[in-house]
């Protein structure tokens, strides 16, 4: 970490501000894309920001590092030159690779590359992320301070206020954040388009605000100085020009998205006063491959203790939530004061059973009010650098609300387990607002993101003890209403002694031979039941509990699968098990005697879960019912 700057420091600062402006102007117009205008305004800021961070070039992923967080991720131009300039990535590669599919130099700044901590694009997610480290930081114990450099448009967003207001709840007087004030949008004058009194909402919710002319190197510097000691989190508002550096730049709106062509990058270069070598990386850029492999970055290994799953009898009512809750407290009990572990709620803790993790380890319950699209970040972020996090919600709030926070978690790899109750028509009378319907077919569009929707109570406290040790993302899906563990062909449960939970196995809970029902979740409790009545009618049917849509192993079951095939989920009947089922069906080339979905088909009304399967024939009745008349 950098104190305050000498004059030659300060010097060298601006002159590596006009060498950064010129490789701005270059790698947009090499790729004839990009956004220069705001890269350049937001130039001397990002020089700031990290050469003041504690971050080697030479050991960029150090577990001890500041955190640099760019908000306004279309301004890589001049997060790269900077990166560039300042040792982490190599300038030539940076130029002729910009936004070309054979270089990691994305059009938006992507984690993996030293020194880019968070992939952002779409507006307002920053200091989110930035609160999430921040309070990663505290909750582990490394004590690294965490910069967010932001743009002025976002602060209309409504989850930047609600990280505001986080930030100061639990204090994080380890977060700046820094914005670029520029007061230009794509569409015009940022103050026209929607003002925001930035300073007084930072004031109105207990931050500390220093104003600045941002592209003053010495005025930065003081303001970055001033926020590390502060003991409360602090926001530093840069006054700023769009374009800065070249005089028809300057101001001009349009070149938020717009490329210099040849002549006007030969006139810029000139006026920066630095050497015209685009045709040099036009012939580099020729010479690159087709595509990059990804950027594999791994982060620090979390091995918590998960100690040993609880056994629910099956001649007791329970219910998933209350095992997830409860399981969720054991993991916490044992690995507290061992490993950093935090819980994210939504005011729901009641529901959610969050609040059996409060009892054991209430400094690390993280409250966050009704605020899940800042929820969802804050968990994803704190995730990837070395605490165990754990995001729970309802299933329409932590699944359908947070999509697009989801999506970033998936894109950014990071480590989060969601737990969502409440999804499905269990709910109830709730009523359609509150039937989470989409919870697989809306993971199903990720491809990072898996998915665990357990049958019963023990299930789900062997899963959650599997995904607690698991890396990536994960999300388990559960239902609301109590039901007894399912059993064995013997009486004992199911899922209890020996058995371990696996990702994508299928299990077989009941073997028949003339039909099997497929199924997921809640609605395997349902199938059970009708098998085991059928049975005593003298059909045989199959029971496939399919706990992992997303990456189901029906190979190993399609012995199951040339019957007659009745998938049987409490979601969106277009979009969930059947339709996964069907694909794969068709893909093995595999023909079932008959196949048949039955799900959700509509918005439905208020009612007991009971009455709401049978409408929709996934109550153990109907399920009988149809089977019968097959045979019939």
């Amino acid at each position: 970490m950098a104190g305050l700057l000498t004059k030659a420091e300060l010097k060298s600062l601006e002159d590596l501000g006009r060498i950064c402006r010129g490789d701005i102007i270059k790698m947009t117009t090499v790729a004839n894309s990009g956004h220069p205008g705001g890269s350049m305004s937001s130039i001397d800021i990002f020089l700031s920001v990290y050469d003041f961070a504690k971050n080697d070039p030479r050991n960029p992923f150090d577990p001890e590092r500041d955190r640099v967080i760019v908000s306004h991720g279309h301004t890589s131009p001049g997060v790269y030159a900077t990166l560039a300039r300042l040792g982490f990535v190599d300038i030539d590669e940076v130029i002729s690779g910009f936004r070309h599919p054979g270089s990691i130099f994305e059009g938006h700044i992507t984690r993996g590359i030293p020194g880019v901590e968070w992939t952002t694009g779409n507006l307002g997610q920053g200091l989110s992320v930035g609160v999430g480290m921040a309070l990663a930081s505290k909750i582990s114990g490394k004590n690294y301070r965490v910069l967010v450099a932001m743009s002025d448009a976002e602060q209309a967003k409504g989850q930047v206020a609600e990280a505001r207001r986080t930030a100061k709840k639990y204090g994080l007087d380890n977060l700046v954040v820094v914005i670029d004030y520029n007061d230009a949008q794509i569409s015009g004058n940022a103050r026209d388009i929607m003002f925001v009194d930035i300073k007084a909402n930072y004031l109105a919710d207990g931050w500390k605000v220093i104003e600045v002319d941002g592209h003053d190197y010495s005025e930065l510097n003081k303001a970055l100085v001033e926020a590390y000691e502060s003991k409360t989190p602090v926001a530093i508002i840069g006054k700023t020009v769009m374009g800065k550096g070249v005089s028809f730049m300057e101001g001009d709106v349009s070149y938020h998205g717009k490329p210099l062509d040849m002549e006007k990058a030969a006139s810029a270069l000139s006026e920066l006063k630095l050497e015209n070598d685009i045709d040099r990386f036009v012939q580099m850029r020729k010479r690159l491959p087709s595509y990059h492999e990804p950027i594999h970055h791994k982060d620090e290994e979390i091995r918590p203790i998960i100690g040993v799953p609880f056994v629910y009898p099956v001649e007791k009512k329970s219910d998933n939530r209350s095992a997830f809750g409860k399981a969720l407290a054991d993991i916490g009990k044992l690995n507290k004061g061992k490993l950093p572990m935090m819980v994210v709620d939504c005011d729901l803790k009641p529901s959610t059973k969050v609040n059996e993790f409060e009892k054991i380890w209430p400094e690390n319950f993280i409250q966050i009010g009704v605020q899940e699209h800042n929820a969802a970040t804050v968990a994803g972020a704190a995730s990837v650098c070395g605490v165990l996090t754990f995001f729970a919600d309802f299933g329409v709030f932590g699944i359908d609300e947070t999509y697009n926070q989801q999506r970033l978690n998936d894109i950014n790899k990071a480590n989060v387990k969601v737990g969502v109750t409440h999804v499905g028509i269990d709910v109830g009378e709730d009523g359609k607002t509150h039937h989470c319907l989409d919870y697989i077919g809306a993971l199903r569009n990720f491809f990072g993101f898996k998915l665990i929707v357990p049958a019963d109570p023990n299930q789900t406290d062997r899963a959650v003890r599997f995904m607690s040790r698991a890396e990536g993302n994960y999300v388990i899906a559960m239902g609301r209403s109590t039901m007894n563990p399912i059993a064995d062909e013997e009486g004992k449960p199911f899922f209890g002694e020996g058995y371990e939970f696996e990702y994508g196995k299928v299990d077989v809970v009941r073997k028949g031979k003339e039909v099997t029902l497929v199924t997921t979740g809640q609605v395997t409790h349902q199938a059970v039941r009708a098998a085991d009545e059928l049975r005593s009618q003298g059909i045989e049917v199959t029971v496939l509990n399919v706990s992992c849509p997303l990456g189901a192993d029906f190979d190993s079951v399609k012995e199951h699968l040339s019957s007659t095939v009745i998938s049987l989920e409490d979601h969106n009947v277009n979009s969930g098990l059947g339709s996964i089922l069907s694909d794969y069906l068709a893909q093995s080339r595999i023909t079932p005697k008959s196949f048949e979905k039955i799900g959700v088909d509509r918005y439905m009304f208020s009612g007991d879960n009971e009455l709401l399967y049978d409408f929709s024939g996934l109550s153990s009745k109907r399920i009988v019912e149809k089977v019968r008349g097959i045979f019939q």
